[in-house]
C-alpha cells in the first residue's frame, strides 16, 4: 500500500551536465533521419501507458526502448521521455537531463504531445516525489516551475487533458505549503471532471487523495475525511482495490486523528480482514490498529498488531 515517501538518506545536490552532454546531443539529433527512414508506414502509435511496469523502473526502460526500433520520428521522441523518467524514478536526475536535453530544440514538426512531455518529464528532473528535500533548490524549484508550466501551457492549448492533468499536479511539489497544494490538487480536479477522455478520468481517485492530504496537512480534517471517501469512490469505479484500500485506510487514519478511536479502530480493523483475504496484508494497516489499540487500552492487542507489522515490514 502506497504512502508517503519514507525518510531516505540525503541524495547529492544536482550537477551540471557532464562535458559529453553537447556531443549526446548532436548524436541524438543525428539519429531522427535514420528513425525516420525506419519507420513502418501506417504504424499505430506506442501506447506509454501500456509499455509501463507498475513498480519496476528497469523493466520500463527495457519496453520502451525495444517500443522505439522502428518507431517514427515523434513516437521515437515520445518513448524517449518515458526512458528518461524510468532514469528519473531510479535517481538519476543528471543521466534523465541529459537524455532530455539531447532531444532539444525539437523538430519543427514535433507533436504537442512530445512537447509537452519534453516539458514535464524535464521538470520531473528537477522537483518531484523521487527527490531527497535537500536536492530541492530555491533554483531547482525554479526551473521546474518553468518547466511544468511549459508543459501546462502546451497541453492545456492542445487538448491534451491527462498530461495537463500530470503537469498540474507535479507543481503540488514546488509549491509544497499545503494551501498551494490543495490550489494544483483543485486546479487539476477540474481538468479531470471536465475532461471526456477516460486518460484523464482515471485521474480523479489520485486527485482527490492528494487534495485530502493536503487538506489534513492544512488542518481541516473534515473536509480531508471527505475528499478520502470521495477518493475511494472513484477508485473503485474504476476497477482499482489497491489504490481504493489506500484511501480506505487514509479515511480510518483521520477518524483517528479526529479523536473518533472507535470508528477508526472498526474501520482499519474491517481493512486488514479485506486484504488478509484478498492475499495482500499490509504493515501499515497493522500499525495503526496498534496506535489505536493502545489509545484504547488495549496493550495485548496492540502488542498483536505489532507483531503482525513486524512480520509484514520489509527487509
Amino acid at each position: 500500500m502506497a504512502r508517503r515517501s519514507p525518510a531516505r538518506p540525503p541524495a547529492p545536490a544536482p550537477r551540471p551536465p557532464a562535458p559529453t552532454a553537447r556531443r549526446r546531443r548532436v548524436a541524438v539529433s543525428a539519429l531522427l533521419p535514420a528513425v525516420l527512414a525506419a519507420a513502418p508506414l501506417g504504424a499505430a502509435p506506442p501506447d506509454l501507458d501500456a509499455l509501463w511496469v507498475r513498480g519496476d523502473a528497469a523493466a520500463s526502460e527495457r519496453r520502451l526502448r525495444e517500443a522505439q526500433h522502428g518507431a517514427a520520428p515523434d513516437d521515437w521522441g515520445r518513448l524517449q521521455t518515458q526512458v528518461a523518467r524510468t532514469l528519473g524514478l531510479r535517481g538519476d536526475f543528471d543521466g534523465a537531463r541529459r537524455l532530455l536535453a539531447a532531444m532539444e530544440p525539437l523538430p519543427a514538426g514535433a507533436s504537442p504531445e512530445w512537447r509537452a512531455r519534453l516539458a514535464l518529464e524535464t521538470g520531473r528532473t528537477w522537483v518531484s516525489a523521487a527527490h531527497a528535500p535537500d536536492a530541492i533548490t530555491p533554483a531547482a524549484r525554479a526551473e521546474a516551475a518553468r518547466r511544468y508550466g511549459e508543459a501546462i501551457s502546451v497541453a492545456a492549448a492542445a487538448g491534451l487533458d491527462a498530461l495537463h492533468i500530470d503537469a498540474l499536479h507535479m507543481m503540488a511539489f514546488v509549491e509544497p505549503a499545503p494551501a498551494r497544494q490543495a490550489h494544483w490538487a483543485r486546479a487539476a480536479l477540474a481538468v479531470a471532471e471536465a475532461s471526456r477522455q477516460p486518460a484523464a478520468r482515471r485521474w480523479e481517485g489520485s486527485l482527490r487523495l492528494n487534495l485530502g492530504l493536503a487538506l489534513q496537512d492544512g488542518g481541516d480534517l473534515d473536509a480531508a475525511g471527505a475528499s478520502f471517501v470521495a477518493a475511494r469512490a472513484a477508485y473503485e469505479r474504476d476497477g482499482r482495490a489497491e489504490d481504493a484500500a489506500v484511501a480506505r485506510w487514509m479515511e480510518a487514519r483521520v477518524r483517528r486523528l479526529q479523536g473518533r478511536l472507535a470508528e477508526a479502530l472498526a474501520m482499519q480493523q474491517a481493512l486488514a480482514r479485506a486484504l488478509d483475504d484478498a492475499g495482500t496484508p499490509d504493515p501499515f494497516v497493522f500499525e495503526e490498529l496498534e496506535i489505536l489499540h493502545r489509545a484504547l487500552g488495549d496493550p495485548a492487542a496492540a502488542q498483536a498488531a505489532a507483531a503482525r507489522r513486524a512480520a509484514l515490514a520489509p527487509r
